[in-house]
This record gives C-alpha cells, structure tokens and sequence, in this order.
C-alpha cells in the first residue's frame, strides 16, 4: 500500500523500468501487490517456498555435536573404505527437548525455528574411497547399486528434483556455491559438488564470489559503472517515493546488503592485491576463511530473498582436500581440515573450533532470514526448508550412519520444529528428504531407499 492516496500506484513492471535496465531484481514489496493496483492484484500470491542447504564436510566431532556423547572416547582412524558403524550411547527413539551441545549452542537463539535429527543413516556402496560418496551422493534420489556400470549410487539430485516443481519461475532453477578456494585440483568432481543433474553429469559449484555476484546481479554489463547499486539507486530515487514506508525501509535494506557485499569484496581483492605487490609468500589460493564463508552465505541468502532462484547449496569446503587451508579469525595457522580428523587426539580443540564456526556460520545466515519480510506477514525463513548436515557421522571413522543434521525453517507452514527427532537404527537419510518434497507440496511416495515420512517433523 501507498501511504499518499494522490500518487499514482507503483508496479514492479514500472519500478523496474526506473532502474535504468540495471539487472538486479528485488526482495518481496507490499506496494507491488496492492488490491488497488489492477495490474499486480492477479499476482498477489503465497510466499514463494525455498530449498537450501548448508554441508559440511569431512564429518563432525561427535562428542561436541551430538547430545550424550560429551565423554565419549575418542575413535581412532579407520581406513578410507572400512566404514565403521556407531554403536555407542544410543538416545531413546522418539522426540526430545533440545539440548545445546558445546558445538550446536550458537544455535540456541534460533531454538524454535530448528529440530535437531539424529539417527538417520546412509549405505555405503563399495568401490569408491569413503568420502567420494559423502557430499555427491548425500541428496541423491537413487537407492544403492541401483545404478548400473557405476560405482556411485548416483543419480538426479534432490535439489534439482525440488527445483522442477518450485525453480521454474526463476531466473536459476538451482544456485551451487562452494568455499573451496583452492586451485590445485587434487580431486576429483566427486569430492567437491554434492549437486548433480543425474548420472554423470554434475552441476558445477560456483566458488569465486565476484564471479557468483557477477552472475547474479548482471553487472558485467555494466563494467563501466563500478558500484551497480549507486547506478540503480539514482535510477530509481523518484520512483522510491511511491513506495510505502515499510517498503522505503525494506528497499533501503536490501540495497545495504547488496553494497555490504560488494565492500567486502572489494575488500578482499584489495588485500589479494597488496599480498601479490608486496610479493608475501601465501599459498596461491589464500582467501580469509571466515570471510569467505559468510560472504559465500550471504550471497546465497540475497538470492533467495530477491527470487533469483528458490533452491541452493552452500559447500562449506570440499571433502578429504588434504591441501592446507587458512582459517584466519578461527585457527592460528594453516590446517587440512580432513588431515586432522584423522589425528583427532592431536587436533580436537582445533576442529571443535571449525566445527562451532560453521555452526555459527548457519546460524547467522538463519538470524538474517528470520529478519526478511515477506508476504502475510512470514519471513524468509517461514517460507524456507534450510538444512545443514554432513555426509559422514563422524570424520575420524568414516561412518556412515547416524549422521549430523538440523533442520530449520518452517517449510511455509508445513513444519513443526523446536525439538530433539531420535531415529530408529536403520532409517535411512531419504525418509528426511521425502518428507521435505512432501512439504514443498511435491507429491512423491518414495525417495532413493526412503522406508517412510518423518510425521515428528511435520505440522
């Protein structure tokens, strides 16, 4: 709604054309669904419903992650393909009340928007190393040695099987992005993309932020404008002012974020480029670790906010990449991150520090969802289904049940979360994604192995 009933009624089809033909597209807006405006009324609509996911790799310490297990020894190595299965302290099957672990509490301000699943198992199919299923094989939609002449049980992604019901009507079906850095290339596609078109044919992660924002925002085209929201914001200032205030703020919002991103960009180019002149022995692929993720993050969150696209995924690195990485702001020098999971009696401060960063990491983005408006009064998070797991329960073991999740969002109503889902030995991880595309109101019976829904999860 206008707050002046004497200006003419705003369309987004007329908004946009004050912008200069800049290609940046916006968050939801009330003034562009007015009952008033004839044009807009027809569109007038739910929230679009999202996908998302947010992986870790190499597993998890379990005894700072999982609920019981703070004393729990801990496990020494066991081989790239023996995988090991868990059968420790076992939690009573059924619903519980949260329980922040050491590693799981910065998500304690989110406590009703999230459920913690545990229990849930995956089948390892032999003849490839552990952690080459791990992330490729984490969203697939095929069953184990289901797929003849492979040795992946590989095939059409969840991500992308969701996008050809709710990905349809935006500019990206699906988004991949990925924060790994380096460019040694010491593995192979199967360690570094969890999402795939279907057999064989992955759909490449986006790792380079200035390339993700280029993609997103067209400014490419606009080479010669270096701030693209300064260009968009003189376009379009006469045209703000038939906004209401709610909308003013909203918009003022949203480009803050965008010019927040594009400072920190800029930023990091800059400090690349002082390293290169004052010729600082790095390694080649340095890019501040911290930075990079929640730049990688928040990226992902504008695009879903701005209707760029309503599926994606965020690596937050690349399984058993044995390079050394620099986690500035978390740890004092370089690590391999899947090195020391192997050692974890040599390491386990450090990767409870990863792991509480990456839990965070998820949180922060969760808090900025929360605070999107959107339609009938929800948020961007009411109207998403926002994962975060691993594909292996435990980094030191290579097991494959009992993995790490959480799930968060609302699922556009669909979900009821704030709680403690404890898995009967067995349940295989599609139960979890079947239940997802159910919510998107994808009507499916089964998924990969699923034996069933998660109704615990479900409003």
């Amino acid at each position: 709604m206008t707050n002046n009933k004497h200006l003419r009624p705003v369309t987004r089809r007329r908004f946009l054309a004050g912008t200069g033909g800049v290609a940046l597209s916006l968050p939801w807006l009330e003034s562009f669904t007015s009952r008033s405006n004839a044009e807009d009324a027809s569109q007038a609509s739910a929230p679009a419903q999202r996908l998302a996911f947010f992986y870790l790799p190499n597993g998890i310490v379990r005894r700072g992650f999982f609920p019981g297990e703070g004393d729990r020894p801990l496990p020494s190595f066991a081989g790239q393909n023996n995988v090991w299965r868990f059968e420790g302290k076992t939690v009573p099957v059924g619903s519980h009340p949260l329980t922040f672990t050491p590693t799981l509490a910065p998500l304690h301000t989110m406590r009703d928007r999230i459920s913690l699943i545990t229990g849930m198992d995956r089948t390892f199919q032999h003849g490839t190393d552990s952690h080459a299923q791990a992330a490729s094989c984490f969203l697939t939609s095929v069953a184990p040695f289901e797929v003849k002449n492979s040795a992946y049980p590989l095939a059409r992604t969840l991500d992308h099987i969701a996008a050809d019901s709710i990905g349809q009507t935006t500019p990206y079906s699906t988004l991949e992005l990925s924060c790994n850095d380096h460019k040694n290339n010491i593995e192979s596609i199967f360690f570094d993309n969890m999402s795939w078109y279907g057999t064989g044919h992955v759909a490449p992660s986006m790792r380079n932020p200035r390339q993700v924002y280029d993609r997103l925002f067209g400014t490419r085209a606009n080479t010669r404008f270096r701030n693209i929201t300064d260009l968009a914001l003189g376009n379009a200032r006469q045209l703000q002012q038939r906004l209401s205030a709610a909308d003013r703020r909203k918009f003022d919002e949203y480009f803050e974020a965008i010019r927040t991103i594009e400072n920190r960009m800029d930023r990091i180019d800059s400090m690349k480029s002082e390293l290169a002149a004052a010729r600082i022995e790095r390694p080649a692929e340095h890019l501040p670790r911290n930075e990079y993720i929640h730049l990688m993050g928040d990226l992902l969150v504008t695009a879903l906010q701005s209707n760029l696209t309503n599926v994606g995924s965020l690596m937050v690195g690349p399984e058993r990449w044995t390079t050394p990485t620099n986690w500035e702001g978390i740890l004092d020098k370089p690590h391999s991150h899947h090195s020391m999971t192997h050692s974890p009696q040599n390491h386990l401060e450090d990767l409870l520090k990863l792991d509480n960063f990456h839990v965070s990491a998820f949180t922060r983005l969760l808090e900025r969802m929360e605070s999107i408006e959107e339609a009938n009064g929800t948020t961007l998070l009411d109207n998403t289904i926002f994962t975060l797991g691993a594909g292996m329960g435990d980094g030191t073991t290579h097991q494959y049940n009992d993995l790490p999740l959480v799930v968060a969002g609302g699922g556009g109503g669909k979900l009821k979360l704030g709680k403690h889902i404890h898995c009967r030995t067995g349940t295989p991880l599609a139960n979890l994604w079947l239940t997802q595309l159910q919510a998107l109101g994808i009507e499916r019976e089964s998924y990969a192995d699923s034996t069933g829904t998660m109704p615990e999860i479900m409003a």
